[in-house]
């Protein structure tokens, strides 16, 4: 029951950073900047989730294969691909997500469907991390493991704060009002609490499926950047969109490597 108490208040903190994060969007003043202002936005959301991508989901998927004796090129290929497939499927599944012309209602809907999947699904394997790291510090008992695991949920918190920006503040430009902007961003985090604290119950189940959970999540933030950010950041029209990727980018790749 500590472990799990341990779990729930480390993911308790992941996904307070997340609505921290989401929070920014009630200090953007207006639309001032107009389709500036939203080119860097979307930019920023579009670096953010592509570091995390490789430094967050990738990287680990692939480390935590060959620790496994698996082909490490495995997971991680077959994760991606079905990240992809999968939110292609739910696009064509779901005809109100996907965009009818340009600047519609409907392409609104489908940017801020997949974003907030998108993000959520990314926030999934983080908490199970986390819920995964205080199962074996629990087992193990020594006070090095529950350090080390607290400096994981420290390190995912940190992180989770530019992830809760990056989705409230494009909805916000998007013409979203300040309140359901910062309530998207903050919602996609609550999925880690309840991932860490089913991660402890089913601890020596889930282990295994971790490589492929975070390539499954890589494959979709990487679909949304492709399919939905990118196109609407209008990166040839200019360098305000090439600018926010470049510095959503370097923060996130800068956190992730910092916070091993």
């Amino acid at each position: 029951m500590n472990t799990l108490l341990l779990s729930l208040g480390a993911t308790g903190f992941t996904f307070l950073l997340t609505a921290l994060g989401a929070a920014v969007v009630f200090f953007v003043r207006g639309d001032s900047g107009g389709q500036g202002a939203q080119r860097v936005f979307l930019g920023f959301a579009a670096g953010v989730m592509i570091a995390a991508s490789v430094w967050s989901l990738l990287m680990p998927s692939i480390q935590q294969a060959e620790e496994r004796g698996l082909p490490a090129w495995l997971p991680a290929a077959a994760g991606v691909t079905a990240g992809v497939l999968f939110l292609m499927l739910f696009d064509k599944l779901m005809p109100f997500f996907r965009p009818a012309e340009e600047g519609s209602v409907k392409r609104g809907l489908g940017r801020t469907a997949m974003l907030v999947l998108a993000v959520t699904l990314h926030n999934i394997p983080e908490g199970m991390a986390v819920g995964l790291a205080f199962a074996l510090a629990g087992g193990d008992n020594g006070p090095s493991a529950v350090t080390a695991a607290g400096a994981l949920a420290l390190g995912i918190g940190i992180q989770n704060f530019p992830e809760g920006a990056a989705i409230s503040l494009p909805l916000r430009q998007s013409g979203m009002s300040r309140v359901k902007s910062f309530a998207c961003g903050a919602l996609s985090g609550l999925v880690e609490p309840v991932a860490g604290v089913l991660t402890v119950l089913a601890a020596g189940h889930i282990a295994a499926l971790m490589p492929w959970l975070l390539a499954f999540a890589a494959g979709a933030m990487l679909y949304v950047v492709v399919e939905e950010l990118i196109p609407e950041a209008h990166l040839g029209a200019g360098h305000l969109g090439t600018t926010g990727v470049m510095l959503g980018f370097l923060i996130m790749m800068i956190l992730d490597v910092a916070m091993g």
